[in-house]
């Protein structure tokens, strides 16, 4: 994981973001940068293994996005090390109070950079790829199966009992296409009469409530839905 290991740097400093890029590239990493908390939300931060993160931006700070990384089940785990020139005691306890992995003060040098990402994706190692049992998930989609709630880029959106099985379905089972008849006898009791139509509304409600993810969610006409991922 030391090399190949994919980091988003977060820094409002244009410059110090590409001097960065080229010094973790040299190392193997493979790097892209943000100049805001906001464009690295854009850019699906749940595909990163480490974040580099300044404190002090424009709009959203460091420690805000943290806070929102680490509230977000897909991405609370992703290490995070800030770069900041704030160096009091209280910011330091603040950033790592956020789970932060390690804090580095500014001005700093690119070779102590390099040894604290070494150190940080050198103890994460054993946690890559690794998904806790009780969660299913799609980049920002992410569903909680003891919670029975569904998240989407970190934000809770209301799920009837119906609409939550036939997502899980789907997103569990990823690709298969299910037919109306499968859905009806996978989701709804036995002793429930079920329209085909029943099944069609709510997928479509479905669809609406995803947002951005409503695309996945795909008609095989004369089939049946699937996930399309």
């Amino acid at each position: 994981m030391e090399t190949n290991s994919h980091i988003l740097v977060v820094d409002d400093e244009q410059d110090l973001c590409e001097i960065l890029k080229f010094n973790l590239e040299t190392e193997g990493y493979n790097v892209e940068t943000a100049n805001s908390a906001e464009e690295a939300l854009e850019m699906g931060i749940e595909k990163f293994d480490l974040l580099l993160l300044d404190v002090m931006m424009g709009g959203m700070s460091g420690f805000a996005l943290a806070k929102r990384l680490k509230e977000n089940p897909l991405t609370a785990g992703i290490p995070i090390i800030f770069l900041t020139a704030k160096d009091t005691e209280n910011d330091t306890v603040t950033g790592f109070n956020l789970g932060a992995d390690d804090y580095i003060s500014k001005p700093f040098s690119i070779r102590e950079v390099m040894v604290r990402v070494r150190a940080v994706l050198r103890r994460t190692k054993e946690k890559e790829g690794v998904q806790p049992s009780n969660i299913v998930s799609y980049q920002g989609l992410v569903l909680n199966l003891d919670k029975k709630s569904v998240s989407i880029d970190g934000e809770d959106i209301p799920f009837t009992k119906t609409e939550f099985e036939i997502l899980h379905l789907l997103l569990d089972e990823r690709g298969r296409v299910f037919s109306r008849q499968e859905l009806i006898d996978r989701i709804w009791p036995k002793d429930v009469l079920v329209l085909d139509r029943t099944v069609d509304v709510n997928i479509t409600r479905l669809r609406k409530k995803i947002g951005r993810f409503s695309k996945c969610i795909v008609t095989r006409l004369g089939f049946g839905y699937y996930f399309d991922a």
